[in-house]
């Protein structure tokens, strides 16, 4: 049975599944196919976005053929052939793009369209499998799916939350559909095909119930600023946000969440359905995850599930893809922040990343390319290293530590800064987590009167350290560096840079360096802990986790002192 909250999270005119979806999708697919009608979608064109949405027009004939091809006529048929088969012959990005067309392909093969291209869908199949680099069979699409789950699930934590990274998040909840496809692909109801349709320990059928049905729980109770007053989701993330969004986005954009329901695809009778629900793995939690591919480490230490990164990038500008991609962490909790303008610090969103400026602090440079990144480390414990040049005269080579359970709420962050330049004068601001910046009265947070040692809401800086406290829970930055001179902030950014919050404050250590004959190190440690629906009396005790600090491991204090 469909639970309730999955219908209560689909616009109004779709709480009646078996009527509408038999309808309005006809209907539209017919007048949209049609040259000869004002509403028809335009012919395709090389590399032409209306490509991307033939996966989903492709993958619903091939599934619901009886209900959304068989009532249309022959000439509309024909004009659907002919619009989505128009894309055979067209220039296609060589990306994951190839995958549209596969389904539309597969959609049109489904309903014994003559304009379905069995050749097509091979050639694009077999150079697909060029772009695998994993470490499975790469004949077995299966053991593909099973040792993606097995990373993917470190990208969620136990309250439903995914971590925020890269582009497209106005698709909302479709960051969760893949454990959706999974219940589909997995189903031991596709018969005995001689497929090993086994999952993989932890993951059981309650498991996957519970990733899916967690992260869409979370949107349809939690994140009411996704959906406008009429039930339909907004363009933006957790709130309308039209910074965030890019050229490719539409009004209908935020739909592509529902490739999440293609669990409502599976039978009532499905395991995914009579199976109960279960929590996260407990042999997941307060664990850290290398993922190698990815260059990525995920952790869950301490209750907080984020990230560090380094070594993805695009390689043709996007907008904000420093932000999107070049950050040194992203968190399921505080997400991330995106610029807003290209000027000051507070328009820069600079969380969870060193920010240079060499005009006096008029802009902003942050890590958008990096080089030479790598795993380093011991078999005990791994960390990030990469290169990267904000200025052509500027090198800076980073290190990004995860948390150990002895300091389970910080992780390190170590960069070495070399100027060539002898004119040269940088300042550095570096930030950690972006919180939400208003107090229970839903005012602007004030300095705390008390110190350092008061767990009361509000902002704290003082020396090389600051620290905030919502009721989003506890964010802050502490300067471990040989020449501890950089001054700690509480910085009130922008709104709408933080794609969690539209109200943010950061806490920040800057310092200005004129050139020298050595290098510059600074090290960080940075703390984070979401708090547990906002409930501070719950969260309470959390000093005692302030006060350590993290140690920076051996091999790389021995680098620093070698300066």
């Amino acid at each position: 049975m469909v639970p309730e909250f999955i219908l209560d999270i689909l616009p109004p005119t779709s709480t009646k599944l078996q009527l509408n979806l038999k309808v309005s999708p006809v209907q539209s697919g017919a007048s949209g196919s049609d040259p000869k009608s004002e509403e028809f979608w335009g012919n395709m064109r090389d590399k032409d976005q209306r490509m991307v949405e033939c996966s989903a027009i492709g993958y619903a004939l091939s599934v619901a053929g009886q209900e959304l091809w068989a009532p249309l006529s022959e000439t509309a048929k024909e004009n659907i052939g002919n619009w989505l088969g128009g894309m055979n012959d067209k220039e296609m990005p060589n990306t994951n793009w190839l995958w549209f067309r596969v389904f539309a392909n597969l959609g049109l093969s489904k309903v014994n369209s003559p304009r379905a291209d069995a050749k097509r869908m091979k050639a694009d199949l077999d150079h697909l499998d060029t772009f695998y680099i994993g470490d499975g069979c790469t004949a077995s699409l299966q053991n593909r799916a099973r040792m993606f789950a097995l990373d993917f699930i470190h990208y969620f934590d136990s309250e439903g939350r995914a971590i925020l990274f890269g582009r497209s998040l106005v698709y909302r909840f479709a960051m969760s559909a893949f454990w959706s496809a999974l219940a589909f692909a997995f189903d031991p109801s596709n018969g005995d095909d001689g497929v090993n349709y086994s999952l993989p320990a932890p993951l059981t059928w309650g498991v996957i119930k519970g990733l899916q049905l967690r992260n869409i729980r979370y949107w349809a109770h939690t994140q009411p600023g996704a959906f406008d007053r009429s039930g339909i989701l907004t363009l933006g993330f957790a709130y309308p946000n039209h910074n965030l969004l890019e050229n490719y986005n539409s009004p209908g954009s935020p739909y592509w969440a529902c490739k999440a329901f293609l669990c409502l695809a599976l039978p009532e009778t499905s395991l995914f359905w009579t199976e109960e629900e279960e929590d996260h793995p407990s042999s997941l939690l307060n664990t850290t995850k290398v993922l190698k591919h990815a260059l990525q480490i995920t952790t869950n230490i301490g209750g907080h599930t984020y990230l560090l990164s380094s070594g993805q990038q695009c390689s043709y500008p996007v907008k904000q893809s420093a932000a999107k991609y070049g950050k040194l962490a992203y968190s399921a909790a505080f997400g991330y922040s995106v610029p807003v303008a290209s000027l000051t610090l507070e328009e820069l969103g600079g969380d969870s990343t060193l920010a240079i400026s060499g005009d006096g602090e008029e802009t902003w440079k942050c890590r958008r390319v990096t080089k030479e990144a790598r795993f380093e480390g011991t078999d005990e414990r791994q960390w990030l290293r990469s290169m990267w040049y904000p200025f052509p005269d500027v090198e800076i080579e980073t290190w990004l530590i995860p948390p150990t359970l002895d300091a389970p709420l910080w992780h390190l962050r170590v960069h070495r800064i070399r100027m060539q330049n002898g004119d040269r004068v940088l300042s550095t601001a570096e930030g950690g987590w972006a919180i939400y910046g208003q107090g229970q009265d839903e005012r602007a947070l004030e300095p705390v009167q008390d110190g350092e040692h008061s767990e009361s809401e509000g902002t704290f800086a003082a020396g090389g350290l600051a620290r905030l406290v919502s009721r989003a829970g506890v964010a802050g930055i502490v300067d471990l560096s040989p020449e501890a001179i950089r001054k700690g902030q509480a910085l009130r950014t922008d709104a709408n840079t933080n794609l969690i919050a539209a109200r943010a404050v950061l806490p920040v250590l800057r310092a200005g360096y004129e050139e020298k004959d050595t290098d510059i190190w600074l090290v960080s440690a940075v703390f984070g802990l979401p708090f547990d629906r906002g409930d501070f009396n719950k969260n309470k005790g959390w000093m005692v986790e302030w006060m350590k600090r993290p140690v920076l491991p051996k091999e790389i204090l021995e680098r620093i002192w070698k300066k």
